[in-house]
């Protein structure tokens, strides 16, 4: 039988596009915490502040089954995919060699500006942070003593290692372990559905994150630091617009320029959560959107996530490092400037994507034998600090798998030139508009 149906395409309504509902909570916030601060408005002040923590809490709240689930699938997705332990190696690889790259831009730009001469500040000023980290800690605190913990503590980096000890298992097992990676696919996409809700208030998020920092520290404060704060932040830009493009263009040979239009979702979302995995869902798809297969794409996001940080692992480190060495009047030569990029690029894990890098800067300062209240001249700067530094983590974690399919010949091309940054509500709510805007043939 033929049915025919002739429905009008509806007619084109004004939407408001994602990064400019960002872009207007950005300015919202900047003015509402300009308010609050500058009038003495307190309780504007605590609305903005319960606004942005129940933002990063609902973020949060995801995290610790989000990681452990996405690790697991990741990992036995290998499986479908041709040469899995070298595109896993040429992953890793690329990971090292851009954490070098911006370890190095890192440590050029603090020795040439000297971000802690001049500010002010002593080392009385400073305090012990209340996490620490250490090389002890680290290599010990991989493996968890139970298997609640983690969970309940938020421990990232142990919740990865419960994950790709269960993923390895997985495969072992072939066959019979299908049944719970059924489950694990379903809990999976079931809490990224939950996730892209969350993702959704983003803009209301960034007028509560945005504004507590100016209500909280107004201008005065990003005065005494704004050498450092403008060398992190251009440090960042130079990674994220001069070597990512670089690569894309002399490795991967692909267009720069539509990389960004592709990324560009997840890397906003990034400067507004300073949460890698908590932006993980969106880095996901726009990785797949820009033409890297779905397979490697779910193996390459995840472990990027937990451990691509070039941002918070590589140069921010360098630089608060030089920072306080100056502010305490430390000495630092060549064996020091090495031992930051070893660590920068062996200890990335330990900010296991988390807002904040407080544990790879303390990891840093007492490998370095720096004193560890440096840490505590920089908490008041950090949010802003860790807007830049997030979203360029994130850009990497996109970037090195494209880099990767690209020359392994896994890269399509097509999809690559065609993706856009359209609104991150999934691709099965985008295809749905898509079709929508079409008559429906006879059928």
């Amino acid at each position: 039988m033929s049915v025919s149906a002739t429905t009008a395409a509806p007619k084109a309504s004004f939407k408001f596009p994602f990064w400019a509902q960002i872009v207007t909570g950005l300015v919202l916030g900047v003015l509402l915490g300009w308010l609050a601060r500058s009038q003495d408005i307190s309780w504007l002040h605590t609305t903005l502040e319960k606004v942005g923590d129940i933002f990063v809490q609902l973020l949060k709240l995801a995290v610790a089954p989000l990681v452990f689930f996405a690790i697991l699938v990741s990992i036995t997705n290998l499986r479908k995919v041709n040469n899995a332990a070298r595109l896993a190696s040429r992953t890793l690889l690329w990971f090292m060699i851009t954490s070098l790259i911006a370890v190095a831009i890192g440590l050029t730009i603090g020795l040439l500006t000297d971000p802690g001469a001049g500010t002010g500040l002593t080392p009385a000023d400073g305090k012990l942070p209340k996490r620490t980290g250490s090389w002890i800690d680290f290599l010990t605190g991989i493996v968890p003593t139970d298997v609640i913990t983690p969970f309940t503590e938020l421990n990232v980096l142990q919740i990865v290692f419960m994950a790709a000890v269960a993923g390895i298992a997985a495969l072992q097992l072939g066959e019979k372990a299908q049944p719970v990676l059924t489950f694990a696919e379903s809990v999976l996409e079931l809490l990224q559905k939950a996730l892209w809700w969350v993702i959704r208030l983003a803009p209301l998020g960034t007028v509560g994150l945005i504004g507590t920092a100016i209500g909280t520290y107004g201008w005065d404060l990003i005065g005494k630091y704004a050498t450092f704060t403008a060398d992190v932040y251009i440090g960042c830009a130079l990674v994220l617009f001069g070597v990512y493009p670089l690569l894309l263009a002399t490795v991967a040979k692909v267009s720069p320029l539509q990389f960004f239009k592709g990324a560009w979702p997840a890397i906003q979302l990034a400067f507004v959560s300073r949460s890698s995995v908590g932006t993980m869902p969106v880095t996901q798809k726009v990785t797949e959107r820009l033409g890297v297969p779905k397979e490697y794409a779910s193996f390459a996001v995840p472990f990027g996530a937990t451990t691509k940080m070039d941002g918070c692992a590589a140069i921010y480190p360098a630089l608060a490092a030089i920072f306080i060495a100056q502010i305490f009047g430390v000495q630092l030569g060549i064996k020091d400037y090495l031992i930051i990029a070893f660590v920068s690029v062996v200890g990335s894990a330990a900010t296991a994507g988390l807002t904040g890098a407080t544990v790879m800067l303390t990891l840093t300062l007492s490998t370095l034998g720096l004193p560890l209240e440096g840490v505590g001249l920089l908490l008041a700067i950090d949010p802003i600090l860790d807007m830049m530094r997030t979203a360029t983590n994130v850009a990497g974690q996109s970037l090195v798998p494209v880099v990767v399919a690209a020359r392994e010949g896994i890269l399509d091309k097509e999809a690559y030139a065609s993706a856009s940054a359209s609104p991150i509500d999934g691709p099965s709510a985008h295809e749905a508009e898509q079709k929508a805007a079409v008559p429906v043939a006879a059928v």
